[in-house]
């Protein structure tokens, strides 16, 4: 039915609508802690110095999601369909600006994320296996240059075709996992900051010390103090936070999603930012903040914090800990993400053969293994940290526009009787100006990083001539649903 200009749009899609608030709360926490709140503290104690102003960064970090999180809530139950961001920005815009982010999301931020997360997966159960997994390789038969897959690569590679196979499933499956995986996770991330505050022996002045003039690995200067140094503790926790707009994706597979998806937005990211704030407030409670400070680049915040409770064997328990946390992240973000490309083909702006739904589980399974494939080439070229840091200045400026369109649907959709941002239009305002001085201190903290990212979206121009040509042209009443 096509939607007027007071009503939005509905659903008439091939999608089952499986997930209930319970799983889809979960989706949300599940993608959303990853490895950031063991690993971020070191250098946003770098950054800032006082363990207070990286606590004060969390929480402004998680209101600032927060203000994006009440905001997208109204968009979702606007326009609850596949693809989420892609929808919102290609209504609001055109579809020449929903196109470049789906592009960016596939071929490099989503695709990227899913490569570096397998990665991540292979190297913390490596630690768990003493390092066998990096002594192991095997040649592979393809002619003279006879190419080697390491151990850790085929661990990632395996990774990816589990999660792949299991989001093949029907969408209820998927979400029953979501929520162990979710209740590990805040099992997990709780009980690290319970063990260290109560069983560590820490003090409270800890709070008090600064980390001024320690050599702190890895972290530029010029991201170090004052605003610059808030900045880039700012990205820092909000690289922790990432994920939360991902529920969106799968907006046509959520049950009532004019009210369920908004409650679980705003209340998954309520739990996550909560846990990640206690955690962080452990890690100084049993560590100082010089000592933290001073951890090598690659070492958790949260395995040193468990050593001083249990020795030693921390590092292999919190390896397999962070091992697990982040399987559950790659199964619940392969899942959303493949939404992405599948509601671009639904709209004849990609490889149509992806529109395509299984006949018995009703999920699309040729853009899951689509995404899986170019994953899995990122993991066996190593690229995919490279190309995910040059994505996120795009990725960010993207959020933005998704997050404003909820000025242009108030307009549009005058009549919408839903679910509405509270304190709109001063929420989604004080979002966008946030992340509008994010995005300016990145370009200019990192200007070469920045271009790059753009450079990689606009790769994507001629691909969108070729898919578009037969199109008809834009205009007319928006959203026409098939």
């Amino acid at each position: 039915m096509p939607a007027t200009a007071s009503t939005p749009l509905t659903t008439t899609a091939g999608l089952v609508r499986g997930l209930g608030f319970l799983a889809a709360t979960s989706f949300l926490i599940g993608d959303v802690i990853g490895t950031g709140v063991f690993l971020k503290a070191r250098v946003m104690t770098c950054n800032v110095g006082s363990p207070v102003t990286v606590i004060a960064v969390w929480v402004v970090a998680g209101l600032l999601s927060l203000a994006g999180a009440l905001t997208y809530g109204e968009i979702a139950s606007v326009l609850p369909r596949a693809g989420g961001d892609y929808v919102y920005i290609r209504e609001a815009y055109g579809r020449l600006a929903g196109f470049l982010y789906g592009w960016t999301r596939f071929f490099v931020a989503n695709t990227g994320a899913t490569a570096s997360l397998a990665a991540g997966f292979a190297i913390f159960s490596n630690i768990v296996t003493g390092g066998a997994l990096r002594a192991w390789s095997v040649a592979l038969p393809l002619g003279p240059w006879s190419p080697s897959i390491s151990g850790l690569q085929a661990l990632a590679l395996l990774a990816i075709a589990i999660v792949t196979l299991t989001n093949c499933a029907a969408v209820s499956v998927s979400g029953k996992l979501a929520v162990a995986f979710s209740t590990l996770k805040v099992v997990l991330v709780g009980g690290v900051a319970l063990v260290a505050a109560f069983f560590a022996g820490g003090r409270w002045d800890s709070f008090g010390l600064s980390a001024a003039g320690v050599a702190c690995d890895g972290v530029a200067a010029s991201a170090r103090g004052g605003v610059a140094g808030f900045g880039a503790a700012m990205l820092g926790a909000m690289w922790a936070y990432n994920g939360w707009n991902e529920l969106t994706y799968v907006s046509e597979e959520v049950k009532n999603p004019e009210r369920n998806l908004p409650l679980a937005i705003i209340g998954g990211l309520g739990v996550v930012a909560l846990l990640y704030v206690l955690a962080n407030i452990a890690y100084f409670y049993v560590l100082t903040p010089t000592e933290i400070a001073g951890l090598p680049a690659s070492a958790s915040v949260a395995t040193s914090a468990m050593t001083r409770v249990v020795g030693s064997a921390a590092a292999n328990i919190m390896a397999g800990a962070m091992a697990a946390s982040i399987f559950g992240t790659l199964m619940i973000q392969s899942l959303a993400c493949a939404r992405v490309p599948y509601a671009m083909a639904r709209d004849g702006m990609f490889f149509r053969t992806l529109a395509a739904l299984s006949p018995r589980t009703r999920v699309p399974i040729r853009a899951l293994v689509a995404q899986a494939g170019w994953a899995s080439l990122l993991v066996l070229s190593g690229s995919y940290d490279t190309l995910t840091d040059y994505a996120i200045f795009a990725v960010v400026i993207f959020l933005a526009l998704a997050t404003a369109s909820v000025f242009v649907f108030r307009r549009r959709y005058p009549d919408y009787r839903g679910y509405r941002t509270p304190g709109y239009p001063v929420v989604p305002a004080l979002f966008l100006i946030v992340v509008g001085w994010l995005v300016v201190n990145t370009l200019m903290a990192t200007p070469g990083r920045a271009l790059a990212g753009l450079g990689l979206m606009a790769c994507g121009l001629p691909f969108y001539w070729y898919w578009t040509r037969s199109l008809p042209p834009e205009g007319g009443s928006h959203g026409d649903r098939r």
